[in-house]
């Protein structure tokens, strides 16, 4: 059984982990089948939603808390399935050219990644409105797409041999912006919720940096590391947008505070001061920068990069970790999931320095879940969830037939399309379909 991605992780034995696009659920995906957990009281349990076997997935992506999960699988790598979990039925499948590598998906699209295109779905629809084509090889499939509707990113690699991003409109179909974030290639990329902003790092992973996606601005330069290179697995925004952190191979989890308030004060400091402390301030700002100015750029970027607010060091370095920082039950959170079949939940400190507390540990691997708390990590095992649902039987539900969309030009064979979407596909969509399975 190939590789994809790069990883080894299914054929160890390992699982896929992936959170949605609000941090309000997990899904896990093993040798056996795929299952969706509740994260809104993940501090005590984890509460599995969904359950069923199937062929080996090394791809799943649910959309926000509705019904819709797009899955690949190992066996049919090029072949994309939406399903409407709570009907247990497929809606649409859509074969590729080439082995998907990647699927974002938002209100308004849904991203299909090969490794020298992406296609651009209308997810109300499933049609391809566009076909990016000619990209520069992303073996990777590296892409990430903006959560909001109201400003609908994608961003993708500009580059083989550079940190170059390509912004580009999914909504309007036009290129937006390119970023040239870096000197080396690109290694992971995330938006803020709002779409605003958009965080980098490349394949050296000492600094990560965040831009405005809209005009291309730097915004921030945080230094992960001096010591080492290494390969960033994850970035991600708080929910808030005011945190930002970082999984990488090393066994440690970085956590960077987004102080926009030290850049909005440094730009009104003039008019709050009296005139002599503005001459101080003005003769302290001479000073460093003539001091710097003899300096290489090189270390004078240390000097202007910001540190990690809090880090976390877990046992064992090489797994690949998915990190997300949210608000449970009003309280910050870091969430790290693991290809180990571990889900780890800190506290995030207040003060700069202070230690991330863990609260629980998650074993995912089980097949009802049994959640050992940190009284349990040394001794006992504390048991807790609720049982899965029963697996699905096989069916599929399409509602015609899908076109192919865009420019005409798109290399997709649909069978099962959505030409006419029914209203419960639409609430799906929406994520306003009643709880449970529908009698019809």
């Amino acid at each position: 059984m190939m590789s994809l991605l790069g990883r080894t992780d299914v054929d160890a034995g390992e699982v896929f982990v992936n959170f949605n696009q609000n941090i309000t659920s997990l899904a896990v995906a093993t040798s056996g089948g795929y299952s969706l957990y509740s994260l809104g009281s993940v501090d005590s349990t984890l509460d599995k939603i969904y359950h069923t076997k199937s062929d080996e997935l090394f791809l799943i992506e649910r959309l926000f808390e509705s019904s819709l999960v797009a899955i690949v699988s190992q066996r049919a790598p090029r072949k994309l399935k939406v399903c409407h979990f709570k009907k247990q039925s497929e809606i649409c499948n859509y074969s590729y050219a080439n082995t998907i590598l990647a699927v974002k998906l938002n209100r308004e699209r849904l991203i299909v990644c090969l490794e020298e295109s992406l296609y651009i779905h209308n997810i109300q629809d499933m049609k391809v409105v566009h076909t990016i084509r000619d990209t520069p090889c992303n073996p990777q499939g590296l892409c990430a797409l903006s959560s909001s509707s109201e400003h609908c990113y994608l961003a993708y690699p500009g580059s083989v041999t550079a940190g170059e991003v390509q912004i580009f409109d999914a909504i309007n179909l036009h290129a937006k912006t390119m970023i040239p974030a870096h000197d080396t290639p690109l290694a992971a990329l995330a938006f803020s919720p709002s779409g605003t902003e958009i965080a980098t790092a490349s394949e050296r992973g000492t600094v990560i940096r965040v831009f405005s996606s809209q005009d291309g601005s730097r915004l921030f330069e945080l230094r992960r590391g001096l010591k080492r290179c290494v390969s960033i697995v994850s970035l991600s925004f708080s929910t808030c947008a005011e945190y930002l952190v970082s999984s990488s191979n090393t066994e440690t989890v970085h956590i960077f505070r987004l102080d926009r308030s030290a850049t909005e004060t440094a730009e009104g400091h003039g008019s709050k001061q009296s005139s002599d402390d503005w001459m101080g301030y003005s003769f302290f700002r001479f000073l460093s920068k003539t001091v710097t100015s003899y300096l290489p750029t090189q270390v004078t970027d240390v000097f202007s990069q910001g540190r990690a607010f809090a880090s976390v060091t877990l046992p064992e370095a090489g797994v690949r970790r998915m990190c997300a920082i949210t608000t449970i039950q009003k309280q910050l959170r870091l969430l790290i999931a693991s290809q180990d079949g571990y889900l780890y939940v800190y506290s995030i400190p207040t003060v700069e320095g202070a230690e991330c507390q863990l609260i629980k540990r998650h074993d995912l691997r089980l097949e009802d879940h049994y959640a050992m708390d940190i009284k349990g990590l040394n001794s006992g095992v504390s048991i807790g969830g609720a049982a899965g649902v029963p697996p699905s039987s096989a069916g599929a539900a399409g509602a015609g037939t899908g076109g192919s969309g865009g420019d005409g030009k798109s290399a997709v064979s649909v069978t099962g399309g959505v030409d006419k979407p029914s209203s419960s596909y639409a609430s799906a969509v929406k994520g306003d379909d009643p709880l449970g399975p529908s009698s019809d």
